[in-house]
């Protein structure tokens, strides 16, 4: 119950919405490879209000992990160890973060590419967001925010949880990958299967070290890429994105 009622207030919910979105897309007359979808939307048409609606948003967004954060606290030093949280190794662990950024990022460009080449993937617009001087900064926040919930809720959550209710390993990966697949769904069937194969090598690397923050650091990364540098590219490069001249 627990589980549910912590997916249910998170990235559970946006897998319902994002199984309908696909329902939605491959029932319109209308390609996957030319519907869009944008990651960062303006909430208002004043800027004033825009950001403070977006900063807002990503506020809310982590209050379930804070909630995870409080279920799993221990008394005992390090109090998230049941999450993976430990910063004695910050340095070694962000190096590993950005090692595994390169790796994982990198493949990740090339899916995406096929995926709209085989009209599996829709064309993913990072941000609509107008040019302000706080553009840049709320872009690098959403990708905290997207880094730090879906690697402490999908990955240490459940892994902690699940172990408790007797699931071995190889259960715990799979389902964690495949959920983290199915709330990438809005962008098409190649983000699906792109995200399921970076859940199952973040499940096996969790496992392995028992520790979060590399991951974090590289979802970070690699979503601060994305928000930031895709833009600039797309529009230097629209041809080799399949985006219009």
């Amino acid at each position: 119950m627990e589980i549910a009622l912590v997916l249910g207030l998170s990235l559970g919910a946006s897998a319902v919405y994002s199984v309908l979105s696909i329902i939605n897309r491959v029932t319109r007359d209308v390609a996957l490879s030319q519907q869009t979808a944008t990651l960062n939307t303006s909430l208002s048409d004043r800027p004033v209000f825009d950001l403070i609606y977006q900063v807002l948003a990503i506020v809310v967004d982590l209050v379930p992990v804070a909630l995870v954060a409080f279920l799993l606290w221990r008394e005992q030093r390090p109090h998230l160890a049941r999450l993976g949280v430990d910063f004695s190794r910050a340095g070694r662990d962000t190096l590993g973060g950005v090692g595994l950024a390169l790796a994982i990022g990198v493949p990740g460009i090339a899916l995406y590419l096929v995926g709209k080449a085989l009209d599996l993937t829709v064309t993913v617009v990072p941000t609509d967001l107008g040019q302000h001087w706080w553009t840049v900064p709320v872009l690098l926040l959403s990708a905290v925010r997207a880094g730090v919930t879906e690697e402490v809720i999908v990955v240490a959550y459940l892994f902690a949880r699940l172990r408790d209710l007797g699931w071995r390993t190889w259960p715990v990966i799979v389902t964690a990958a495949l959920l983290r697949g199915s709330y990438h769904l809005y962008q098409g069937f190649g983000a699906f299967v792109g995200n399921v194969m970076m859940g199952l090598a973040f499940g096996w690397l969790y496992h392995r070290t028992g520790r979060v923050l590399p991951l974090v650091v590289a979802h970070v990364l690699m979503d601060a890429a994305v928000f930031v540098g895709y833009p600039w590219a797309a529009a230097t490069f629209p041809a080799f994105f399949g985006l219009p001249g």
